[in-house]
């Protein structure tokens, strides 16, 4: 049987598809994880909280941890398992934050350390716990053992390019109980600068047993394709590309299980979802923080599209909801009016042909060679990542 047909597992929580939506912090916030899941999105981590107990009563925090619920946005019914991030540095205090958020309905804890933001690896967080492997042990051992629920694990490479160590994470990771690993193919040090690498995604799928869900610069169906055969992963991540086109994850869905691209998405179909999010992010932030927020939200749907430079300076230049909405929902049927589909003005080549050549050209450059223990391997040869200047050193 195809493996995109097969039923992908987190614990007992059974998947629709191995499409997921990464755990963006500032981003990924309720509303949005629900237009995704009512797209084609498959699982949708909430974004990265703060383990730390003193934060909980603030606002931002609180909105974070706001679980998704069943609701008319995906069709009503089963949205799929509720799955909270937590970012911290102190094993018991996470652990705790993990008891806190299943209190609060979480069926899912992502642990994460790939987190490459400044102020997240200055107070030792995110991937900034690559670097000390016994504390990477401690923290899993302390989450697993403290909530009846899977624990996953989000993570980089490695610190940098020269210490890459997911592979041994990965391995510690698995003996300690958690359940998936998502793997972001850059380590910190390289930020999102040049481009992801695949070799290491692959070897940590070849070294551990349980499921690995590959992440990084995966912006169409056939570099979805691609990455899934490349390295062997289970699942992909999509995460910035899906600002501007939330559609994109039913569209790598039905290439996975068909082949073929899916038709386009009609404005017609888009136009009541997309209103939709938008009077649900005005809710979820309440009215002055939803206009200024709602700003960045529609300038990302827009971004290309004819017009889209037009609608980002109406909704910049107002702090009222109702405005917004109005100048969005024109936008929409200005679109309509000139035909069925959104007409890219500004649109990234994403056909098959241009993604194989690019494969061919940037990381897909695979060989024999021995591997470091003196094993010979089906390993790739790592390549540096392109304009990545720690990756070039």
């Amino acid at each position: 049987m195809n493996r995109n047909e097969t039923a992908m597992k987190i614990g007992a929580h059974v998947l629709p598809n191995r499409v997921f939506a990464a755990p963006m912090a500032g981003i990924a916030d309720q509303p949005l994880r629900r237009l995704w899941r009512a797209l084609g999105a498959g699982y949708a981590v909430g974004e990265m909280t703060t383990a730390d107990p003193r934060l909980r009563s603030s606002a931002k925090t609180a909105r974070r941890l706001r679980v998704d619920l069943p609701g008319p946005m995906a069709g009503g019914g089963d949205d799929g398992p509720v799955a909270i991030q937590l970012a911290g540095a102190d094993p018991a205090m996470l652990a705790d934050a993990a008891r806190h958020g299943v209190d609060l309905g979480a069926d899912i804890i992502d642990i994460n350390m790939g987190c490459p933001a400044k102020k997240v690896c200055n107070a030792a967080c995110g991937s900034a716990l690559l670097r000390d492997e016994e504390l990477v042990g401690r923290i899993i051992a302390a989450v697993v053992a403290a909530v009846p629920v899977p624990v996953t694990l989000k993570l980089r490479t490695g610190w940098a390019p020269h210490s890459r160590n997911a592979v041994r994470i990965g391995q510690m990771a698995e003996a300690a109980g958690i359940q998936m690993l998502t793997l972001h193919g850059r380590t910190r040090a390289c930020g999102f600068g040049g481009n992801a690498e695949y070799d290491t995604i692959a070897e940590v799928k070849s070294r551990v047993g349980i499921p690995v869900v590959a992440n990084g610069d995966i912006d169409s169906p056939e570099k979805a394709q691609w990455v899934l055969a490349y390295t062997g992963a289970d699942a992909v991540m999509i995460g910035r590309a899906a600002q501007a086109r939330p559609w994109l994850f039913r569209e790598i869905d039905y290439f996975l299980r068909h082949g073929t691209k899916m038709p386009p998405a009609r404005i017609a179909e888009l136009k009541p979802l997309l209103l939709r999010h938008l009077d649900e992010h005005y809710l979820h932030y309440g009215e002055v923080l939803g206009a200024r927020t709602a700003r960045k939200r529609i300038h990302f749907l827009a971004r290309g599209l004819r017009g889209g430079a037009a609608l980002s300076d109406r909704v910049n230049q107002t702090e009222d909801c109702a405005r917004q909405r109005r100048a969005f929902e024109e936008f929409l049927h200005e679109a309509a009016a000139r035909g069925p589909f959104f007409e890219y003005i500004d649109e990234a080549v994403t056909d098959a042909a241009a993604v194989q050549a690019a494969m061919q050209s940037r990381d897909a450059r695979a060989h024999y060679h021995e591997h470091e223990r003196g094993q010979t391997s089906m390993a790739p040869v790592r390549e540096p990542h392109a304009h990545c200047a720690p990756c070039l050193q």
